[in-house]
């Protein structure tokens, strides 16, 4: 830290130092320039530039009016789907670019086509590279946020603060590539150290004084404008303003310290988590288009490979660029074997691995849940399309727990690898408590290898109606060892594999309900028989019952006689779990229509008959005692 603040002491006092000789250094190189373009001149210089500058912009405008049939074509661009969205954002891109290559060929292409003085040459050059620059950022903002036409932003925001951010992100490039360029211009004409650090401190107060306007002017969004005006709003608002500030400040301060480790610590501490929610807001705008908020939120695979992709993609270029501003040279780190070398290897591999790992874990987990989701759409029970969704909804779910368990561990033994830890013992001694524990936990082995042959077979699937000795109950979910079974009056059966044994699946293919009813004696069965055949036939053509009947009501005969009526039986095919709705309603429409034709429905009945007087008068008298003797007690 002292060897530090000497270094930053030092170079302070060479910048002041270079301060009162600053205007002696501005004449001199006037006075070279001046003798270096003595035939030209400082003002055909800049015309030059100029000319060249406008021949590119009269290129690229050729360019815009030889290719309109192209942009109302891509102004026609559907963008209902996040496919067709992306496929517009890519066509865009390239679009734009093409309209930088245009200028780029008509200034810096036309430019290069002629022979020129060395140093007029490097001077025209780079205020046309700087040019180019500017053109390019402004490209690739105008493709993020479309202030011309909201429906192919980027960027979740409403069209005026679209405007005033790629107003600001331009003048911001505009001066810093210019800057750049002037600041390297000088090392070419031999300008002290000194005095060029100096001027780039000043070019850098503009764009300080850049970046400080825009925080205090930015626009609110549209949908805040209300709410902002509250005073907490308000206060809040400018607080973060001032820290907005503040930190601008201490960048300036840290550049201009010569901290250059420390300052882009805290332009990466700052600048990636902010470039992480932009890209991620991003991608959920553009794949989630209008309407998605009522669609089910389970990211897509685009959305995984974009926004996680991208997210790694910064972090391994932040790290590296801290690598290259703390001089940390890894190149030459992966030949050295010191403790801290290894350290910093292991930890940078770690972050690479890890990165990898979740990137490809987040992949497989929205492939299984796009999966899932289109499997859950409603369909029919004896399709087939329909019988392969219910198998993945019973097979997904344990194939993405066990992705989840072989990518951690194979990322958790690639971490300990990459950090210098031997895992040949540590495998080994897996592989020994692994055998241990088969040993110890027999039942837990019997029961995650039942069910997998249970999968395997196609027993049963979720949402289906099972029954197993004394359990019974819709499939509602699995574990690696058990199944929970729903009882239709609710309880909840958690039963492993290994108990089930056989299983009666109840919602396979098609059920056959029997029905039995009974009839009086007298009554007239053929006309029984062709009331039931009628009943069928209305069911079947009824439209809420008739999908689900696969084969329609009738009587299949006489089951048996009875002491007081004859049972008749009855059959019906129907879809499974739909034969207690249809059984019901035939029931009641048997009822009504034997009422209507007049047969009649058997129920016990007492019947007392005699043949004389003198038995009756013997019942009446029985009956008489059997009033009486209750009295009397």
């Amino acid at each position: 830290m002292d060897q530090r603040l000497v270094t930053i002491s030092d170079h302070l006092a060479r910048v002041l130092a270079a301060l009162p000789t600053l205007t002696s250094e501005l004449g001199r190189l006037k006075d070279r320039l001046m003798r270096e373009f003595w035939d030209r001149g400082p003002g055909e210089v800049v015309l030059l530039i100029l000319a060249f500058l406008g021949l590119g912009i009269l290129l690229e405008v050729l360019f815009w009016r030889a290719t309109k049939g192209v942009q109302q074509w891509i102004i026609g661009f559907s963008l209902e789907s996040s496919g067709e969205r992306l496929r517009a954002a890519g066509i865009r891109l390239c679009f734009s670019l093409a309209f930088v290559l245009a200028f780029a060929i008509g200034s810096v292409g036309a430019f290069l086509a002629f022979d020129w003085p060395p140093l007029l040459r490097t001077i025209v050059l780079s205020y046309l590279s700087a040019f180019l620059i500017l053109r390019v950022g402004l490209a690739l903002t105008r493709f993020a946020l479309a202030p011309g036409g909201e429906r192919f932003r980027l960027v979740p925001m409403d069209t005026t603060r679209a405007w005033f951010w790629y107003r600001r992100l331009g003048v911001a490039i505009g001066w810093l590539s210019l800057g750049w360029v002037s600041v390297g211009l000088l090392r070419s004409l031999d300008v002290p150290e000194p005095t060029r650090v100096l001027i780039a401190y000043i070019l850098g107060l503009g764009l300080l004084g850049i970046g400080i306007e825009a925080v205090w002017r930015r626009p609110r969004p549209e949908e805040h404008a209300v709410a902002s005006e509250t005073p907490t709003r308000r206060i809040g608002g400018r607080l973060g303003n001032w820290l907005v500030t503040a930190y601008f400040i201490l960048l300036w301060l840290l550049w201009v310290s010569s901290a250059m480790p420390a300052f882009w610590l805290m332009v990466v501490v700052v600048a990636l988590p902010a470039a992480i929610r932009f890209i991620r807001r991003a991608v959920n705008h553009v794949l989630r288009p209008a309407g998605a908020d009522a669609a089910p939120s389970a990211p897509g695979v685009a959305e995984i490979c974009l926004d996680r992709g991208l997210r790694a993609i910064l972090i391994i270029g932040a790290a590296l660029l801290l690598a290259h501003a703390w001089n940390i040279d890894l190149a030459a780190m992966t030949m050295e074997d010191t403790i801290a070398t290894r350290l910093l290897r292991g930890l940078l591999s770690a972050i690479v691995i890890v990165l990898v790992a979740e990137f490809l874990w987040h992949l497989l987990r929205a492939a299984i849940d796009m999966k899932l989701l289109g499997a859950a759409s409603p369909g029919e029970a004896n399709d087939e399309a329909r019988r392969r969704q219910a198998r993945l909804r019973t097979l997904l779910p344990i194939l993405r727990n066990v992705l989840m368990v072989v990518i951690f561990v194979i990322a958790a033994l690639m971490v300990l690898s990459s950090m210098g830890i031997e895992i040949g013992p540590l495998i080994a001694g897996a592989g020994v408590v692994g055998v241990a524990v088969g040993f110890g936990a027999q039942t837990l082995v019997k029961d995650v290898i039942s069910g997998m042959f249970y999968l395997l077979d196609d027993a049963f699937r979720v949402g289906e109606y099972i029954q197993s000795g004394s359990y019974k109950g819709t499939v509602e979910s699995f574990s690696l060892r058990s199944v929970k079974l729903r009882h239709h009056r609710g309880p909840l059966y958690t039963v492993p594999f290994g108990e089930l044994g056989a299983v009666q699946n109840m919602s396979r293919d098609w059920v056959i309900d029997k029905l039995t009813i009974g009839i009086t004696y007298d009554s007239d069965l053929e006309k029984a028989r062709k009331l039931i055949k009628e009943v069928g036939k209305t069911l079947a053509e009824n439209p809420e019952f008739a999908p689900h009947i696969l084969e329609p009501l009738k009587m299949q005969g006489v089951e048996q006689f009875g002491d007081f009526a004859i049972q008749i039986r009855m059959k019906m095919m129907t879809k499974p779990g739909e034969q207690f709705t249809i059984r019901r309603k035939a029931l009641a429409m048997i009822r009504q229509t034997f009422n209507e034709h007049g047969i009649k429905f058997a129920f016990p009945t007492v019947q007392v008959a005699g043949g004389d007087t003198g038995t009756a008068a013997v019942a009446k008298q029985a009956l008489d005692m059997a009033v009486a003797k209750p009295a009397e007690g």
